[in-house]
């Protein structure tokens, strides 16, 4: 088997791997769908803006103690009860959607519900990829983990588009593509009881004590390499990822088009997401180069994106801002599940995850806000100037702390940071 596909040798995580593949495309059209709900019923950039942040809020909010549960409880068995339980507000928002009796503030009240599912079933989903492959696999395994969430980023957005649009590109239209992710859901519970469980690699379950939470932060405070990490996903959490805003309101505001063209926007990013995650599958070990230089590059693409006079323009610039963004975020997870030690992983990947998404619902109102008031154009480039500046100073605080001002290699558990 082809060295970027090796980890689908092994059955447990073959099972996995295409469960979550149709949930990947359910959760993005959803995320489509919800984002153009929200425009027919407010029109508001600042709206749209809110609803991101209320997805996301539960993360910044709930993380901390959801990475507790995952190293307390049987990951699995956590998954499984989260995904059934965030089938539940999806059904309930596409049926008041198809009903016609859907209000802005019950988007906003299902958009957080939803964000609660997630924030609980995220850090238990990352640091599972752990527990179904060994060591060697490892790497690959988090690297095509990113990659189906992107083929889903891929094919969900254009599918939403299309089905709405088909459907008639109103409310309702909106509510049916919901309710197909209310039953992606039930994929991923389908797979998760198919597992054999004598082929996992389970880890130790973390003691109870209340200094767990301040375990996991004094361990991310006492490796440098982790800091930075830290600082870069922040920056593009924060003011870099908010693609459902700055898409939606160039495709709407600047070009005038509707929601087949927004669906496709998304899709494109998606072939640049899906390219960044595959050239992280084949590469054997995680480097803290590879986080920081795509960081900066994504900033530059993101800023020339805004400036693009035409739709086709943007349109071919939208993979390099994909790809730079995956191969950042990847690096960074195959770090978090390479270097970290067992029995902290979930809350290293709750806090890694906190920092990540969480800080979208403190960029996303203001890119949404300078969207509406002041231009589509400008939210995109100041959006990647913020990024870019915030992970310069960042790197910059890094190399003053070390003695050969270079960027370290991270490295394994077991081992000291190298300073090559």
């Amino acid at each position: 088997m082809s060295p970027t596909f090796r980890s689908l040798e092994i059955r447990n995580y073959r099972i996995y791997f295409a469960g979550t593949m149709l949930s990947n495309i359910g959760t993005w059209l959803q995320q489509t769908a919800m984002a153009w709900l929200v425009l027919q019923l407010t029109g508001s950039g600042s709206a749209l803006g809110g609803t991101i942040a209320l997805y996301l809020l539960p993360t910044l909010l709930f993380s901390p103690l959801a990475g507790v549960v995952a190293d307390r409880v049987p990951k699995r068995k956590l998954m499984l009860w989260m995904q059934i339980a965030m089938s539940i507000p999806a059904a309930a928002l596409g049926v008041v959607a198809i009903l016609g009796h859907v209000e802005p503030w019950q988007v906003f009240c299902l958009a957080f519900g939803l964000g609660v599912g997630r924030a609980f079933e995220a850090p238990a989903r990352q640091s599972f990829v752990s527990e179904l492959v060994d060591a060697e696999h490892l790497t690959n395994a988090v690297a095509l983990n990113s990659a189906s969430f992107n083929t889903g980023r891929l094919l969900g957005p254009g599918l939403a588009g299309l089905l709405i649009a088909a459907l008639g590109s109103g409310v309702t239209a909106t509510g049916w593509v919901i309710l197909l992710n209310a039953l992606s859901f039930w994929f991923v519970v389908l797979a998760l009881v198919l597992i054999d469980g004598s082929g996992l690699n389970p880890a130790p379950f973390a003691a109870r004590g209340k200094s767990s939470v301040a375990d996991g932060l004094r361990y991310v405070r006492s490796r440098p390499d982790l800091m930075l990490l830290f600082a870069t996903v922040f920056c593009l959490g924060a003011f870099g990822m908010n693609f459902q805003i700055t898409s939606a309101l160039m495709a709407t505001e600047v070009f005038g088009l509707g929601a087949g063209e927004f669906g496709f926007l998304g899709s494109i990013l998606g072939i640049g997401s899906l390219a960044g995650a595959l050239m992280a599958a084949r590469r054997p070990w995680p480097r803290l180069r590879f986080i920081v230089g795509a960081g900066l590059l994504f900033s530059v693409v993101q800023v020339i994106s805004g400036l693009m006079p035409t739709f086709w323009t943007y349109v071919a610039v939208l993979p390099f801002i994909g790809l730079t963004v995956l191969t950042a975020a990847t690096t960074a997870n195959a770090v978090i599940q390479l270097t970290t030690l067992p029995e902290l992983r979930g809350r290293i990947a709750a806090l890694y995850l906190m920092v990540f998404l969480g800080s979208t619902p403190l960029g996303a109102p203001l890119i949404g806000w300078i969207g509406e008031h002041v231009g589509p154009r400008e939210a995109v480039v100041v959006s990647g100037l913020a990024t870019g500046l915030g992970i310069a100073a960042a790197t910059l605080a890094y190399l003053h702390r070390r003695p050969d001002r270079s960027l370290g290699e991270v490295s394994p558990v077991n081992r000291v940071i190298s300073h090559r």
